[in-house]
């Protein structure tokens, strides 16, 4: 389970990001509110926290769009050493 978790809900129009009981908003498209809420999160793994996005899909259930597990390990690097 997620350290943090960010919401992306659609209000008429537009959209929301709830999160620990706010909501943040509103945003034009649902990219923006995503990207908005996966940069926040981003941010929080950066200082060693699970976090996650989800967006409420059609059917009213949230389903995971992006997260950033605690344990990830970072993709080797391809370049070389400069």
């Amino acid at each position: 389970m997620p350290d943090a978790r960010y919401f992306i809900v659609q209000r008429d129009d537009q959209w929301a990001i709830k999160f620990n009981d706010e909501e943040y908003g509103p945003y034009r498209t649902k990219d923006e509110a995503m990207l908005f809420a996966i940069d926040a999160a981003q941010k929080l793994g950066a200082y060693g926290d699970s976090a996650e996005v989800v967006l409420m899909g059609e059917d009213g259930h949230f389903h995971t769009e992006w997260s950033y597990a605690r344990d990830a390990v970072p993709a080797p690097s391809t370049g070389t050493p400069g």
